[in-house]
């Protein structure tokens, strides 16, 4: 009676007369587990775009969702374990300490295999980047995950008022000297206008922001202090450079030029909400505006341009443009094939655009003008569209966000942002690139790190403030403690990965 059902069922199917109850008695495909973020307000089950894609693919999936993240990491760790495997990982936000763990257990497939056949246009992507293909090439040369691309990754920018500029008739600064008068003619000269001095000609938020301002004395590092050039790898920690660049800001903390909240304070203290609220900032790191100032102060900022340093203008690219442990499946996923297929979509510029916003003539359209707009208010978008039409929020999936597309977008202000962003990325470098440090090395590398950074970050903040006087004593003693907790350790092991 079963089989009897079960092949009139798949007669229906193939008739596209299958009723929706029918429909309903279908085992799901795969399994699909993963992360979708804190903040993001999908819901996978019901999500126009696994819907879309079943509709296309004829993929359905049981999902196992998770919204918080300490939740997702614990069932990672029973992941790592074996214990009740999906299928597919999405969304997955494996680290690389994760990701060599469960490889190295036997529990993900090599997707390797699969790429140029089922894959094709991943395929292509790779090919045409072979630093991206060999960063989520293991050493035994499988792929054990997949990466998120985003060819317009979100760094910190510096952002200048030129309204201010305009207002004091100041010419863009381009080195960090004269960025320096311009900070002090935001302090003196009431460029906004309103009578008082409440000026803050530049706001940051700690050693992060910084380390993105370190440009100007040039200085481009990773998180771990670290940077490669001419295949050497090195730390400007205790270099000349960074002794002038941290003079530097202490010059700028003693004239009231760097904000004194610079150490104590987050975005959310720092940022104006009310719309008529007097603007008094002046520069500000961000990746972007509208976590500073309102929305109808955005014009007034536009991104500086990296500041020139002996000649050449270089910027810190933090992570790149791929997210690697996006994207895998495990031992048990029956026809991965029919898997790698469906996530070749999301590389495809029409699947980027159903994940990132959904479908043309439903949630936005293409103007004549080769731009593209919503169909619906943005207060819609918002609300409704992003979270039940998209995942363009959340854990970041697998697929690829072009350069070309986010700046087709119709809205000028968006486009604006945009544009500066694109400027700025043709001066961003990686200091390091993406490699697979093994087990060992890896937990080598955190126990220095947790011994370098706190004590650099705050000495450095010291540096800055007065609170410890920068001299050569203690320039001196600066260098001898970072040595004696490991500095030429750590770049000892990342030397270890470049390539001859």
């Amino acid at each position: 009676m079963k089989k009897a059902m079960a092949v009139f069922l798949s007669l229906l199917m193939l008739m596209g007369l299958l009723p929706a109850w029918a429909e309903e008695l279908q085992a799901p495909d795969y399994v699909l587990e993963g992360y979708d973020g804190d903040g993001a307000n999908h819901d996978w089950e019901n999500n126009l775009f696994f819907q879309r894609m079943q509709e296309d693919t004829g993929i359905r999936f049981e999902f196992r969702q998770y919204t918080a993240e300490d939740q997702w990491q614990a069932r990672k760790e029973l992941i790592i374990q074996g214990e009740d495997l999906p299928d597919v990982l999405f969304k997955a936000g494996l680290t690389d300490a994760e990701t060599l763990a469960l490889a190295e257990a036997g529990l993900l497939l090599d997707l390797k295999p699969y790429l140029e056949e089922y894959a094709p246009d991943l395929w292509a992507i790779l090919q045409a980047h072979p630093d991206y293909l060999a960063a989520i090439t293991l050493p035994d040369g499988t792929i054990p995950a997949l990466p998120g691309i985003n060819e317009l990754p979100a760094n910190n920018l510096i952002w200048i008022n030129q309204t201010w500029l305009k207002n004091l008739r100041l010419e863009v600064p381009t080195t960090a000297e004269e960025l320096t008068e311009v900070l002090r003619a935001f302090l003196t000269g009431d460029p906004n206008r309103n009578g008082r001095v409440d000026e803050v000609p530049l706001s940051v938020l700690g050693m992060w922001d910084l380390r993105f301002l370190a440009h100007a004395f040039g200085i481009v590092e990773n998180d771990y202090y670290v940077s490669l050039r001419a295949g050497k790898v090195t730390s400007a920690l205790t270099s000349e450079n960074n002794r002038a660049f941290l003079s530097w800001l202490h010059q700028l903390w003693e004239e009231e030029l760097l904000s004194h909240q610079s150490f104590t304070t987050v975005d959310s203290l720092r940022q104006v909400t009310d719309e008529k609220a007097a603007i008094t900032y002046g520069v500000f790191l961000s990746n972007s505006p509208l976590t500073v100032v309102p929305t109808s102060a955005m014009d007034q900022y536009v991104v500086l341009d990296p500041l020139t340093f002996e000649g050449s203008q270089r910027y810190r690219d933090l992570v790149g443009p791929l997210t690697r442990g996006t994207f895998a499946l495990t031992k048990g996923c029956k026809e991965p094939e029919r898997m790698v297929a469906w996530v070749n979509r999301l590389y495809t510029e029409e699947g980027s655009i159903l994940m990132q916003v959904g479908k043309e003539g439903e949630e936005f359209f293409w103007t004549e003008e080769g731009t593209w707009e919503w169909m619906m208010d943005l207060q819609t978008v918002a609300s409704d569209v992003l979270p039940n039409a998209t995942l363009s929020d959340g854990g970041i999936a697998p697929g690829i966000i072009t350069r070309d597309f986010q700046q087709k977008y119709e809205d000028a202000a968006t486009g604006r942002l945009i544009g500066e962003m694109v400027r700025v990325q043709e001066f961003a470098e990686t200091p390091y690139p993406q490699v697979w440090l093994s087990a060992e090395d890896a937990k080598e590398v955190a126990k220095l790190q947790a011994e370098i950074a706190p004590f650099a970050e705050k000495r450095m903040a010291e540096f800055i403030t007065g609170d410890v006087v920068l001299d050569d004593t203690s320039w001196q003693e600066f260098g001898q403690e970072l040595e004696r907790r490991g500095l030429e350790d750590m770049i000892a092991i990342w030397q270890k990965y470049v390539k001859e």
